[in-house]
């Protein structure tokens, strides 16, 4: 038997910008745990793809993965993509044992993420109570990530926010633009916008955008290679491989 490799399976990005954050991240998490194999692969855009990942570890004598979706919420990619291309993977290459680990998020890990890129925006923790936050997500279609979203923000708003609103770059509204007018118009004095993506490209832009625009006063950065970030794949490549009924020790 060899060790597990954690596959971590990313969407992918015309913007080159992507590929490099998502790299970024994956070489701290091998930092992290020294001797775990750690391989990316892109649903999309980028190379390699999946399969192509998956054949190249089973030819290698690989036989067991941890597939990890760097997603943070459940919706189309994580119960409809990635599993039909592990499926298929899995008809192909019997021999390669794949399980698939959930999403990243909800997690504290990613709450303590968006408040260290606030930080490192300029956002004190005085601050919090004449501020307003936007928490700017993608976007989705799907109910249960929408009332992740949701929630989030219901969690951050009891952290000293005066204010917390979500907004959407696609799919639904408000957009981050109007969010944040929305929050000058209730007369809150400053607003941040926090963009709850992992990496740049085509829709966070469209946050900043948004955030410029309306005339926001902080705009954070991406969630990115943070050292929380890394912390929460390992814990998520620690849950998939425990065994349904047992529990990770303390």
């Amino acid at each position: 038997m060899t060790h597990p490799t954690l596959l971590v399976i990313a969407h992918g990005s015309r913007d080159p910008r992507h590929a490099a954050t998502v790299h970024a991240l994956t070489e701290r998490v091998r930092a992290e745990r020294p001797g775990l194999r750690v391989e990316t692969a892109f649903l999309e855009f980028n190379a390699p793809s999946v399969p192509r990942v998956l054949e190249r570890l089973a030819a290698q004598g690989a036989d067991e993965v941890v597939a990890l979706p760097l997603l943070l919420t459940r919706a189309f990619h994580a119960k409809t993509d990635i599993p039909s291309v592990l499926r298929e993977a899995r008809a192909r290459l019997p021999r390669l044992h794949i399980r698939q680990a959930e999403v990243l998020g909800p997690s504290p890990l990613l709450n303590a993420t968006l408040e260290r890129r606030l930080r490192e925006a300029g956002v004190r923790p005085g601050d919090l109570p004449r501020t307003g936050l936007v928490l700017a997500s993608a976007g989705s279609t799907d109910p249960e990530a929408i009332a992740v979203i949701a929630e989030i923000a219901r969690e951050l708003r009891h952290t000293g926010w005066c204010a917390v609103r979500p907004a959407f770059a696609s799919a639904l509204l408000p957009r981050t633009e109007d969010a944040v007018r929305e929050l000058r118009a209730e007369g809150v004095e400053r607003v941040a916008v926090a963009p709850y993506v992992i990496a740049p490209g085509r829709l966070p832009d469209r946050i900043a955008a948004g955030a410029e625009a309306a005339g926001a006063d902080v705009l954070a950065d991406v969630l990115g290679p943070a050292p929380e970030l890394a912390q929460l794949l390992l814990n998520r490549f620690d849950e998939a491989r425990v065994p349904v009924g047992a529990s990770l020790s303390a």
